[in-house]
């Protein structure tokens, strides 16, 4: 078997023999489109990570036609499946032969995208994912650091599991509790790792003085949560911590209150971004608190389009008539990311070259600043990580109905304000 990446090698030397006795150059070195792919979960259980894609592929592609610039963005949906997404990544990579794939959200998309593309050695830029399992969860032995080797294709940029950690221990911080944590971590990429021993956060917390109680590894759309339930009952669990998909919540939520568990805390990571898994629970999500990855607040602007974003977010209200959602500024930063790199290519078919542009990458963008190389992450993730800022959150109800994220904790990025302080939930 031969790679895509292994027969462009050969057509492009070919092409320049043949260009040398006068036939056609292929027409990519002439200057022509440039074709992008795009991976996310439209639809399933993670759906609400993609819910504006769609707005932001559309301003996209207005803003490079109204820059003169010729792209075409070819968009696959991994429908919630690793394997899914593996597919419509060689898809894009041998069918379609796009110069750059891009994939977002959770590590069961961007992981067995990245992987896809690394073995192709085709460009990759990924997002909406903590780094840790990105970056680990790729290793041929996740278990052994001394074997874990930097990418050559694959770039990602977001925020790791030590901002997270310091997050939501920052918002507990601000009330009286009695420390006992219950930990609801499932057996998937994210669960894995929030729960790792060594990465996760049992370490941290155990440092801190809290006392973690982790029933273990559930599966995704679980319908029965009775037995965690009663263990953080037992533990008399004043928080509640962990990443679960927005159906998993919703069901715990909805069993924890029928069975007479009620905490003072809970930050859930992954389903209580979205203003739909708040709605889903009604006035049960009064003061429910996640991280905050990007709000109409950020004091950051598109390198694209020049747009705040304050400007984004009430644009894509004012198209679709739904509130704003933190993934909307991510996928807008990874198109920003592309074009940026494109620019600094002669040939947008040589991959090494993309690669090496995107691991060169300094440019503000919509989600703040972003620049691959820095020190401040360990050296062996330093090549193929950019860090993004991360700042804590709670929704609250609004009199007139529906719910505010409002911030409530910047140690971790004191550019970005607040708007209150935590809560207890009621």
């Amino acid at each position: 078997m031969i790679s895509r990446r292994r027969f462009l090698k050969t057509a492009a030397a070919t092409s320049v023999l043949a260009g040398t006795s006068g036939l056609a150059m292929p027409a990519i070195a002439q200057g022509k489109m440039i074709k992008l792919g795009y991976v996310s979960p439209q639809t399933g259980p993670l759906a609400a990570f993609a819910e504006a894609d769609k707005f932001v592929i559309d301003g996209f592609n207005q803003a490079v036609k109204s820059m003169g610039l010729a792209y075409e963005v070819v968009v696959k949906d991994s429908q919630s499946n690793p394997n899914r997404a593996a597919e419509v990544a060689k898809e894009l990579i041998v069918q379609d032969e796009v110069h750059l794939v891009m994939v977002a959200s959770t590590p069961e998309t961007t992981n067995p995208v990245s992987t896809t593309c690394e073995a192709e050695q085709v460009p990759c830029l990924s997002s909406v994912a903590p780094w840790q399992p990105w970056f680990i969860g790729q290793q041929g032995n996740p278990g052994d650091p001394a074997s874990w080797k930097p990418f050559d294709y694959a770039y990602h940029f977001f925020w790791g599991l030590e901002d997270v950690i310091a997050v939501y221990t920052n918002m507990w911080g601000q009330l009286e509790t009695n420390r006992s944590v219950a930990g609801l971590f499932p057996n998937d990429g994210d669960g894995n790792a929030w729960g790792d021993k060594a990465v996760g956060f049992p370490p941290v917390l155990d440092k801190l003085g809290y006392k973690l109680t982790d029933p273990g590894r559930y599966q995704n759309l679980t319908d029965d949560f009775s037995a965690q339930i009663n263990a953080f009952k037992q533990a008399n669990a004043d928080i509640v911590t962990g990443v679960m998909i927005p159906p998993d919540f919703t069901t715990f939520w909805n069993q924890a209150k029928q069975q007479g568990f009620k905490p003072k805390i809970a930050s859930i990571g992954k389903a209580l971004l979205f203003p739909s898994t708040i709605e889903t629970v009604g006035d049960a999500g009064h003061n429910l608190s996640s991280e905050v990855w990007w709000t109409p607040s950020h004091p950051f602007k598109s390198s694209l389009t020049g747009q705040s974003a304050a400007e984004v977010a009430a644009a894509f209200t004012q198209a679709t008539g739904k509130p704003w959602t933190q993934p909307i500024g991510f996928v807008h930063a990874l198109f920003e990311v592309a074009v940026d790199a494109m620019k600094r290519v002669g040939d947008p078919s040589d991959a090494d070259a993309v690669a090496e542009a995107l691991g060169k990458t300094k440019l503000d963008t919509l989600v703040g600043p972003l620049a691959w190389g820095s020190d401040q992450l360990p050296p062996f993730a330093q090549k193929n990580i950019a860090k993004t800022p991360l700042v804590g959150g709670q929704w609250r109800r609004k009199d007139g109905g529906g719910y505010d994220l409002v911030i409530v904790d910047n140690k971790t990025a004191p550019s970005i304000p607040t708007g209150g302080k935590m809560e207890l939930i009621a």
